[in-house]
C-alpha cells in the first residue's frame, strides 16, 4: 500500500479549486467584506491553489444588488476593482466564476476573456437545462475562457437522464465534466458508477473529471478522495469548509491528503485561525443533524436551513417526521 500511496495522491495534472467563496456565499447572500476576499485570495495564492472561483455570475434581476453581495453577480467592475492587477501567468492562479442555467444573464454579461480577470466559466445546471448548459459552454468557450459542464443534483436523477446529459456534453468543449453531489447523499459506491459513466463517456474527448461534494453525511473528504484514486483531476474543496448548508469538502484536509508539494497548508490554517472560524459567532455550516437528515433523504438541504432558522430549531424529531413523510 505505502509503495501505492505517491501515484495515487501525486498527480501533476490534479488540480484543486478553492470554491469558498462561491458555495461559502450561499451562506450568507454573497456579502464578504473585501478583507475576507482578498484574504482567501492571498491564501490560494501562497497554498499553491489552481483555481479560485470568486463567485457566481448570476443575474442582477433575480438576486438583486443591495439584498446579494457583489460576488453573486462578478459584474467586472468588482471583478477588475478586487483582482484587476492579478497575473495568472506569475501566480499560476486562475480565477473562475460558476453561471446557472436559468440564473445567468450570460449572453448579455459575459465578456471576451482578455477583458476579464476570470480564466473560466463554470456552468451548473440541472438535467432538463442541458441544452441552455451546451449553449452557455460554447458562448463562453467562443470568447475564450476555459469552461467546465457541472451537473447539479446528479443523486436525484435517472441513469437514463445521466446519460442523455453526458452524451449532449460530450461534443462541447467543456474541459471537465464535475461530479456534483449537490445534497450530500452520495456513498463511495455510487462515487465508483458515476466516475466510470464520466470517464467513459468523455473518453477520447480530452475532458476531464472533477469532483465537487457537500458533506450531509460527512463523506465530502472521503467522496474527493475516492473520486481522485479513482482518476478525477480537479477537486473542489473550501476553507474550513464552509458552504451552504452542511459546507463542502475541507481545503485543510484535501491539502493534507494530496502529495504535492507545491500545496502548502500553513496559509490555509492561518485564514482558517484569523478569518474564517470567527464566522462561526454569526454564520453556521458544517454537518449538523437537520442536513444529515436531508441527505439521508436525498433532499436538498433548503428545507434544513428553513428549519435551522425558525423558533422551533431545536426539535429534530419533529423535523424527521416531516422530512419522511414527504419523501
Amino acid at each position: 500500500m505505502s509503495e501505492m500511496a505517491p501515484w495515487i495522491t501525486y498527480r501533476p495534472e490534479l488540480k484543486v479549486l478553492d470554491c469558498t467563496i462561491r458555495d461559502g456565499g450561499l451562506i450568507n447572500n454573497h456579502l464578504f467584506t473585501d478583507d475576507f476576499v482578498r484574504a482567501v485570495y492571498q491564501t490560494c495564492l501562497t497554498a499553491g491553489i489552481d483555481y479560485m472561483e470568486v463567485g457566481y455570475k448570476n443575474s442582477s434581476r433575480l438576486f438583486p444588488k443591495g439584498e446579494y453581495g457583489p460576488w453573486r453577480h462578478c459584474d467586472e467592475e468588482d471583478l477588475n476593482r478586487l483582482f484587476g492587477d492579478h497575473d495568472e501567468e506569475k501566480t499560476g492562479l486562475k480565477l473562475t466564476a460558476m453561471a446557472d442555467a436559468g440564473k445567468s444573464d450570460w449572453k448579455e454579461k459575459l465578456v471576451p476573456r482578455d477583458e476579464s480577470p476570470l480564466a473560466m466559466i463554470r456552468v451548473a445546471f440541472y438535467a432538463y437545462q442541458v441544452s441552455e448548459a451546451v449553449e452557455m459552454i460554447a458562448r463562453a468557450a467562443e470568447l475564450g475562457y476555459e469552461t467546465s459542464a457541472n451537473l447539479m443534483a446528479v443523486s436525484n436523477i435517472s441513469e437514463t437522464e445521466v446519460d442523455t446529459v453526458l452524451e449532449a456534453i460530450k461534443p462541447t468543449p467543456a474541459g471537465a465534466m464535475v461530479i456534483v453531489d449537490s445534497f450530500g447523499h452520495l456513498y463511495r459506491e455510487q462515487i465508483d458508477i458515476l466516475y466510470r459513466k464520466y470517464a467513459e463517456a468523455m473518453a477520447d474527448t480530452g475532458k476531464y473529471i472533477g469532483i465537487h461534494a457537500h458533506n450531509n453525511r460527512q463523506l465530502a473528504f472521503a467522496n474527493t478522495i475516492e473520486a481522485i484514486i479513482l482518476g478525477a483531476n480537479l477537486a473542489d474543496a473550501t476553507m474550513g469548509g464552509l458552504g451552504r448548508g452542511a459546507g463542502n469538502c475541507p481545503m485543510e484536509l484535501l491539502l493534507g491528503f494530496l502529495r504535492n508539494p507545491k500545496f502548502k497548508l500553513r496559509p490555509v490554517v492561518q485564514l482558517l485561525q484569523e478569518h474564517v472560524e470567527p464566522m462561526r459567532e454569526t454564520e453556521a455550516w458544517g454537518a449538523l443533524l437537520p442536513y444529515n437528515i436531508t441527505g439521508h433523504m436525498n433532499r436538498h438541504p433548503r428545507a434544513a436551513i428553513k428549519f435551522l432558522a425558525s423558533d422551533d430549531k431545536a426539535n429534530f424529531v419533529k423535523f424527521f417526521d416531516e422530512i419522511v413523510s414527504d419523501a
